[in-house]
């Protein structure tokens, strides 16, 4: 028999009565969002007020404390007018708990996916992180982790590595590059590091465009829930696609909004590969580590195939000719 995982007491009278304990009656009316970490639901209320969107923590992976933060961030983020879906504070607290699950509760902020192929659209995110970052920089998480090669890099890695996810007949080659790659990273870091930068601050940590929602208003995001102290440059190459030629302008574009706020240290441009290459090795790392939650077979049902394995490290090859590459000239 399977062993059960505690989202599956997560039911949706459990998810109504938790909300009805923090003030907020459900009519019984619930929407499952687009959330894997997560539990996340958009919740009708019996009263005449808007619905309300509820998220329930994944169980063990962050303190109280880093949550706290998280939401703190969020709220100073909103206070300096960032437009950050921030969560709601009810009875003066914004993390509540019922039956073993910590959850809190946000505004419903509709909205669509950026055109990240308007280049005014670029500009206006711009403006939108270095306002965000303005803010970022002004404190330090204490509870919350850094982004570096021992957490995105190593550890993911061993997990997969140790866990018996990678098919035997190419285990040594996933082995072979992925160290080679991890060896180019820690050779960029170790250069930034020489050059003086970059300096961390606490970032948004997932800012791709599916956490980027967009209104006639212009942008505002969502989900900090990835939150963390880190290099400027995390927040803004998950925005660049194409070839060198393509992101470079891209970035030109991101960067003549951000700079209306803050200026960006361009001794941090050669760690976008890097950085990219980490986000690659992670999730596989984050996949296999929740692959005990129902949700995650379901929804990767390819995880662990010969073709997924052999497709990563197609990717870590060409992420490795990539860091040997000059860096993107803006």
């Amino acid at each position: 028999m399977p062993t059960p995982h505690p989202y599956d007491a997560l039911t949706p009278d459990l998810i109504l009565d938790a909300l009805e304990g923090a003030g907020i009656r459900g009519d019984g009316r619930l929407l499952a969002l687009g959330s894997y970490e997560n539990r996340v639901y958009q919740v009708w209320r019996e009263d005449e007020g808007p619905p309300v969107v509820v998220k329930f923590y994944r169980p063990r992976r962050w303190s109280d404390e880093a949550i706290g933060e998280e939401h703190a961030f969020a709220l100073e983020l909103a206070e300096h007018e960032v437009p950050v879906v921030a969560p709601l504070v009810i009875d003066g607290r914004t993390l509540h708990e019922h039956a073993g699950f910590r959850f809190a509760v946000y505004p419903r902020r509709g909205g669509r996916s950026p055109e990240l192929d308007r280049p005014d659209v670029l500009a206006w995110i711009g403006r939108f992180l270095g306002r965000l970052h303005v803010v970022g920089g002004a404190a330090r998480f204490a509870e919350r982790p850094t982004l570096d090669i021992a957490s995105f890099g190593d550890e993911p890695r061993t997990f997969v590595l140790d866990g018996g996810f990678v098919p035997a007949d190419i285990l040594d080659a996933y082995t072979a590059i992925s160290a080679q790659a991890l060896d180019a990273v820690r050779r960029a870091f170790d250069r930034a590091g020489a050059a003086g930068g970059p300096r961390p601050l606490r970032l948004h940590g997932d800012c791709h465009a599916g956490n980027i929602l967009w209104t006639d208003d212009g942008p505002h995001f969502v989900d900090l829930d990835d939150a963390r102290m880190g290099p400027a440059v995390q927040d803004l190459w998950m925005l660049l696609s194409g070839d060198a030629g393509t992101q470079a302008g891209q970035l030109a574009r991101v960067l003549e909004g951000y700079e209306q706020f803050r200026d960006f240290d361009r001794r941090e441009l050669p760690l976008i590969e890097p950085l990219r290459t980490l986000r690659l090795i992670h999730y596989s790392g984050w996949i296999a580590r929740r692959f005990d939650d129902p949700a995650f077979p379901a929804a990767f049902p390819w995880f662990g195939t010969q073709r997924y394995w052999q497709d990563r490290i197609l990717e870590l090859r060409e992420q490795v000719a990539l860091m040997d590459e000059p860096p993107l000239a803006v």
